[in-house]
């Protein structure tokens, strides 16, 4: 298992080895890139029996630890004629740890600047992000997606705050599942956030004795994993590991402004894990579409498997 990580190491994974102008000095589609109209065919040829599984948490509706700011939800109900329709209202502050979501390529930035080195300061408005916002996605994100699953592989119930999931453990799970990452596939990774829950305080409510966030999930060194297997996408459930030895703001999270990967944070991913044990297959047909918010840093999503 990896252990020799130190400041300069991430740093080269986030910098050294960045995806910046790889697809030109004005691409705003990242490593969706690499899902190509061949890459999407080959997906759709994996859908064997047709079931499908929804990859969402429920709509965060109700205030709750790690959920400060619920989502708004209320219906209406209007007369028409001798019937009527009903109407519904909705509002989400979907950053964060409750709600389900792709992150856009302008919703995180360190000091050198968000994907392709823009200025957050200049492109990011009240009214939306200049660069790199959720629209360009809009043609949605379909293509391989990988189930790692690390709970099984560890014999554990969850992932825990003193055992980070490490970047040389996703390889090693991938080998025993029988499963080859390739470019442009979407890695799903499971780390047993369910089983947490039912044990433990709910999954991200822990703080450290100066009020930081405590949040089992992915090492740093994941990014090598990431960039390694050329991956567009990663959803999981436990996100990165927090805190990190180096006070930097993102680890794995970096993958967005690095590599320009679609993140999809809070997936329920228990069920997946369950059918995928069960039929001893690991690969599927990933799919997210995102909303088309003009300068979104993100949307809401229903990220689906079809096997």
């Amino acid at each position: 298992m990896t252990s020799d990580w130190d400041l300069d190491a991430v740093q080269d994974l986030l910098h050294g080895r960045s995806n910046w102008r790889r697809w030109g000095d004005d691409d705003q589609m990242g490593a969706v890139n690499l899902i190509t109209d061949r890459k999407r065919v080959e997906a759709a040829r994996l859908v064997r029996t047709g079931r499908t599984l929804s990859l969402s948490r429920p709509f965060p509706t109700r205030p709750q630890a790690g959920n400060p700011r619920p989502a708004a939800h209320y219906t209406t109900k209007t007369p028409r004629g001798a019937g009527g329709i009903s109407g519904d209202y909705y509002g989400i502050e979907y950053h964060g740890i409750a709600s389900t979501h792709v992150d856009a390529l302008c919703h995180v930035w360190d000091d050198q600047g968000m994907w392709q080195g823009r200025d957050p300061d200049v492109e990011l408005t009240s009214r939306g992000s200049r660069w790199g916002s959720i629209d360009h996605w809009r043609r949605g994100i379909l293509t391989r997606g990988v189930l790692l699953d690390v709970p099984a592989f560890r014999g554990e119930p969850y992932v825990t705050q003193s055992r980070p999931v490490h970047g040389d453990e996703l390889d090693e799970i991938a080998r025993a599942q029988g499963v080859t990452l390739g470019a442009g596939d979407a890695v799903v990774v499971y780390s047993g956030r369910d089983s947490w829950d039912r044990e433990q305080p709910a999954w991200g409510t822990g703080h450290t004795e100066l009020g930081a966030p405590r949040r089992p999930g992915l090492h740093a060194s994941c990014l090598a994993f990431l960039r390694d297997h050329d991956c567009a996408a990663l959803a999981w459930d436990m996100l990165d590991h927090t805190p990190n030895e180096w006070g930097i703001p993102w680890t794995v999270h970096g993958a967005v402004f690095a590599y320009g990967l679609a993140v999809v944070d809070n997936c329920e991913l228990r069920q997946l894990a369950d059918v995928c044990r069960a039929e001893g297959r690991y690969e599927f047909l990933f799919v997210v579409s995102p909303l088309v918010v003009e300068g979104g840093t993100g949307s809401p999503a229903n990220p689906l498997a079809v096997l």
